[in-house]
């Protein structure tokens, strides 16, 4: 199947609530930033209406990988050199507590088993070190492992483990984030592709598309680039091989298993960079055959895969989110560009946009300005 199999879940049934003519806010995007933004918006008082141009949770929210990390895509240790110590540990912190704040309103579809970073060579255990390191010097939990399990001893050379992470059912995460906006008073309007900001009623609009920007403002598309992330499904193993989220070189390569043993496993678009720097939501011969043989070797057998899929998400310049207000527009505000992170930080932006909107901004958002990217 060429679709998410986070997706084929049954969907449970979305309040319906219909707001005429001007409201305060639109937003644009119905994943998870659109939706964390919209419900804490309309729990603030303010009308809100939310156009999704596919499904709540359609777009990169339900076509990822599964995987709730703290932090952001860079390393600590690089982020403590991009950023200073204070604002890196600002970031890591800001978070943790996002981390929590999943827990509390996703209710099962996160499990908090911690995460495995692995180094797939002594070049990147290098770097895994000093990132641990790093790590531990500002006070965060972290474990060095150098003895692995089958089947990954022989395979990579070390591991930071971060025990606070977990493995997320996004999409149903999602739809329960949708739920309580809707619940809250938001209008969402499913298959309403938004073609120009200039046809919103609104008095300010929120662009929360992260890498589904293109089109909608000049500079939010020569800030980010979108990516396609693949990922491969298979039916369920004998046997639990892996117990938590697991990443190794880079990033490039990501897995984990489902409750009911499915192995997960999404990544390789380093194989092919230029063609997978697209926003072309489709699966390639390519990339599936390195996914295929990463799970023959992963398993040791050669599973029937299940579900087939692609997601795009957004990427900028130094891998950091913008989110606020935008150069140059007094109304239009975004919450975008990940860089492949969106799962903790598209709730942390989404409601720390919403936050400000509503006249009680978080100094964190400072970290996301959108003028350091974007010319007024």
């Amino acid at each position: 199947m060429a679709s998410s199999y986070w997706l084929a879940e049954r969907r449970p049934g979305l309040p319906n609530r219909r707001l005429e003519g001007r409201v305060d806010v639109a937003v644009v995007g119905g994943g998870v930033t659109g939706c964390a933004c919209a419900h804490v918006l309309a729990a603030g008082g303010l009308s809100v209406r939310l156009h999704e141009a596919c499904e709540i949770a359609g777009g990169a929210s339900g076509r990822n990988g599964g995987f709730a990390l703290r932090g952001g895509a860079p390393a600590y240790d690089a982020a403590r050199e991009q950023l200073g110590r204070d604002r890196a540990r600002e970031l890591w912190r800001l978070t943790e507590r996002y981390l929590d704040r999943l827990a509390e309103l996703a209710g099962d579809a996160l499990v908090r088993t911690g995460s495995l970073r692995l180094a797939a060579d002594p070049g990147e255990r290098a770097l895994l070190e000093a990132e641990y390191e790093a790590l531990r010097e500002d006070g965060f939990a972290a474990e060095w492992r150098d003895e692995l399990p089958e089947p990954l001893a022989g395979r990579y050379d070390g591991a930071i483990f971060h025990p606070g992470d977990g493995s997320l059912q996004p999409a149903r995460w999602v739809w329960r984030l949708a739920a309580r906006a809707a619940e809250a008073g938001v209008d969402l309007r499913e298959h309403e592709r938004v073609e120009s900001l200039d046809e919103l009623e609104a008095d300010r609009i929120v662009v929360a598309t992260d890498g589904y920007t293109h089109g909608l403002l000049p500079g939010l598309d020569a800030a980010i680039i979108p990516a396609r992330g693949q990922v491969v499904l298979t039916e369920p193993l004998d046997r639990r091989l892996f117990p938590c989220p697991h990443y190794a070189r880079h990033g490039y390569d990501y897995w984990q298993q489902t409750p009911d043993n499915r192995l997960v496993a999404g990544g390789f678009r380093d194989r092919a960079p230029e063609q997978e720097e697209t926003s072309e939501e489709v699966t390639t011969p390519l990339i599936q055959s390195h996914l295929e043989r990463f799970v023959r070797e992963l398993t040791g057998e050669s599973p029937p895969i299940s579900h087939r899929w692609a997601g795009i998400f957004g990427v900028t310049e130094d891998r950091l989110p913008l989110a606020g207000r935008l150069p140059g527009h007094n109304d239009v505000w975004a919450a975008c560009g990940y860089s492949g992170h969106g799962n903790v930080v598209g709730l942390t932006c989404g409601e720390l946009v919403a936050h400000a909107l509503l006249g009680r901004p978080d100094p964190e958002l400072d970290l996301f300005d959108p003028e350091r990217l974007i010319g007024r």
